[in-house]
């Protein structure tokens, strides 16, 4: 009898799977007739765009957004089996590792130094993290950090900066980033502080708006002075939906948008961070990282698992982790690198699973994309010129074993280049190609519901914008003309097109 009961619970299931399969295909379906095969510039502005509620092409996610989990849902038009796989490597995501030796092998070699025990603990939700805030409960620094970085001293390293082989010369004593956490036994690096300064902003209508400046200074120092020319640069981590479509761009169509030069006039000369991949052996265009300082997912998940947790993977396969040559105690420590895992500590299964997890989180679908504000909206964000940074659409190239990426119309309103944002934004911390003023055109996808992923609205690089409104008005150089131009409208109209944003 219960064998019975089984079958029949087993076989509803399996039906309840194929309805919603269906379902999925026939939302892809409607997707592939709205498309076309054109990459035409917007005309009209009464209606949307064919495609552009579903963002993120076939693999839109187009499940409930009124909760926490909308940045966590598979893209779409995955398979079955591949459904599993991306639920597998969601719980490696959220694995929470521990320092060695340990006997769960296979969860050991956290640190000694890091700044995160999860992938989880950064990408909040699979989200966007926030500066640490006295008034929040769970007050911390988890899902921000500081790079760490100083001027070429010698011909050798800018040699190998001018041939793309490093981004940057880390600080001798602290490496790469600060790490304000550490295994037992071993000191912390250090912790950072921030304090704000506040500025009134008037716009048309006499609306004011308080921006906050951070000035940031690091304190309890675990292993001696800073270098004297170190240069700081705060991150906060990044949402993560939407990266496999990003890396499924074409590098020529990246590079189409490129204007080093300015040759147009128009106040605009974007260009591609170039990085040495370790994987494929040769100079790329950055794609990933506030600077765009990672070629592919692969190498920007390896840079995260060794900086952020001291994890090697096979493409940094260092145990000690971001320890430098200082931190003889670091370097000493136990590791997991194990030959059971290929001699690292994130074998290669692991490793392919939260790679294919993090290429496969969906975009959400657009939300009341035919409103009339939020068209009025669209209409305002291309006349103000924001759309030559945030570039509206790309079509994804056809990507071997990944049919699900391939061919894709997507909208992430990102050229995926390096802008001069002005002194106002500036880090002055060069990262590859990127000087201290420059940043990543941020992807705008999914902008608007990161209040109800995340329970908050910061935003930029490092979260001093409280609002979407707060990140205009930051904006510089390049970008000034049209931060101006968003000043100049009127108060219905800045809502208007901040309404259009945060429908995407």
């Amino acid at each position: 009898m219960n064998a019975v009961i089984f079958q029949i619970s087993a076989f509803i299931f399996f039906l309840f799977l194929c309805v919603g399969y269906i379902f999925s295909q026939s939302q892809t379906t409607r997707y592939a007739q709205q498309v076309g095969s054109h990459l035409e510039n917007v005309a009209d502005f009464s209606k949307p765009e064919g495609g552009e509620e579903f963002p993120g092409g076939a693999a839109t996610s187009v499940k409930s957004l009124n909760n926490k989990n909308a940045f966590s849902q598979a893209s779409a038009n995955l398979s079955f089996q591949k459904k599993f796989e991306f639920k597998i490597g969601n719980g490696v995501f959220k694995k929470l590792w521990v320092s060695s030796p340990a006997s769960t092998d296979a969860s050991d070699g956290l640190g000694p130094l890091f700044n995160a025990r999860s992938c989880q603990r950064c990408h909040l939700k699979d989200g966007r993290g926030h500066p640490p805030e006295a008034n929040w409960p769970d007050d911390n620094a988890i899902s921000m950090l500081i790079r760490l970085s100083i001027p070429p001293q010698n011909k050798q390293q800018k040699a190998l900066i001018a041939a793309h082989k490093i981004p940057s010369v880390p600080e001798p004593t602290y490496g790469a980033q600060l790490h304000d956490l550490s295994i037992q036994g071993h000191n912390a690096e250090g912790k950072f502080h921030i304090s704000y300064e506040y500025e009134d902003v008037k716009l048309a209508g006499g609306e004011i708006v308080t921006l906050r400046k951070p000035t940031y200074k690091i304190i309890n120092l675990g292993y001696g002075l800073l270098h004297p020319q170190t240069q700081l640069s705060p991150r906060i981590a990044q949402q993560m939906i939407g990266l496999g479509l990003l890396d499924a761009i074409s590098e020529h169509d990246v590079l189409k948008n490129a204007d080093h030069d300015d040759q147009n006039k128009d106040g605009i000369s974007g260009r591609a961070n170039r990085i040495w991949s370790k994987e494929n052996r040769k100079i790329m265009i950055g794609r990933f990282g506030w600077k765009a300082g990672q070629p592919t997912v692969r190498e920007q998940s390896a840079s995260a698992f060794f900086g952020d947790m001291g994890l090697s993977t096979q493409l940094a396969p260092d145990g000690f982790g971001d320890c430098t040559v200082y931190q003889i105690k670091c370097r000493n420590a136990p590791h997991g690198n194990s030959l059971k895992y290929s001699n690292v500590e994130v074998g290669p299964k692991l490793f392919n699973l939260v790679v294919f997890y993090a290429e496969n989180l969906a975009v959400p679908k657009r939300r009341k994309a035919d409103d009339p504000d939020i068209l009025k909206g669209k209409e305002l964000f291309y006349a103000n010129g924001c759309a030559a940074c945030h570039h509206p659409k790309f079509r994804t190239e056809k990507v071997s074993g990944k049919p699900h990426l391939s061919n894709q119309l997507i909208w992430p309103y990102t050229d995926l280049l390096l802008h001069d944002m002005g002194e106002g934004l500036a880090d002055h911390a060069p990262e590859g190609v990127a000087n201290g003023r420059e940043w990543r055109t941020p992807p705008l996808w999914g902008i608007g519901l990161t209040k109800i992923v995340n329970g908050h609205t910061f935003f930029l690089h490092d979260g001093r914008a409280r609002s979407v409104k707060e990140a205009i008005l930051w904006h510089g150089g390049e970008a000034q003309k049209s931060r101006d131009a968003f000043s100049a409208l009127f108060k219905e109209d800045r809502e208007r097109l901040i309404a259009f944003v945060n429908s995407l």
